[in-house]
């Protein structure tokens, strides 16, 4: 990391500006300003972390809020002088509760603001993006933690118990049910994909070749 830090340039006050997009979606979620501590902290954290101008201190994006963004990859632009993360995100990435924080547009001369969406579409991500904090940054009286404690078998025997409760759920046909324990079955097949070093990305491929 540190050959990386030496080549970026920094601004008079140290800082470089990142945007943040989510890896999935390719949406630009943020901009914020780091520097060559929140750098290194970032890469060992898994967590952006940036650089905060007005308070003059470094902050964890989600700390307070819970909606942490996971690092997957950071880029670096031809003249060094911008970085790119690339997150899966734990939740909205604006204060305001939107997904993004361009949620607004010029519109005919005006600034539009879009209509406020709940984050759906990306749940499937946000899950993969919790679990596989909890694997790198192991948090006591995790139940996730516990099942990657307990390894392999314990994890595939979840998953098939949670398949199991499906098959019921659907037989009774009781809405409510049926998606409580559809979710608990994607809960427990997110532990085992991030155990095998895959994620949902993986599985929306395979379903495209098969459109």
């Amino acid at each position: 990391m540190e050959e990386i830090i030496n080549v970026l340039k920094f601004d008079s006050r140290g800082l470089i500006p990142a945007v943040v997009q989510n890896i999935e979606t390719n949406e630009v979620l943020m901009v914020a300003y780091m520097n060559a501590d929140t750098i290194r902290k970032t890469a060992k954290t898994g967590r952006a972390t940036f650089w905060s101008r007005s308070r003059a201190e470094e902050w964890v994006k989600g700390e307070t809020s819970g909606n942490y963004m996971y690092v997957r990859e950071i880029r670096v632009d031809c003249d060094c002088d911008c970085l790119v993360l690339l997150v899966n995100p734990a939740g909205p990435a604006c204060h305001t509760g939107n997904r993004s924080c361009f949620f607004r547009k010029v519109e005919d001369g005006k600034l539009v603001e879009d209509k406020k969406e709940a984050v759906r579409s990306d749940a499937f991500a946000r899950e993969q993006a919790v679990v596989t904090d909890r694997k790198q940054n192991p948090e006591e009286g995790s139940y996730t933690n516990y099942l990657f404690d307990k390894g392999e078998d314990k994890i595939l025997k979840k998953v098939g118990e949670e398949a199991a409760e499906v098959v019921i759920a659907g037989k009774n046909r009781d809405k409510d049910e049926i998606s409580y324990e559809v979710a608990d079955l994607i809960y427990h097949l997110t532990v085992m994909l991030v155990d095998n070093g895959m994620t949902w990305e993986d599985i929306y491929k395979e379903m495209e070749k098969r459109r």
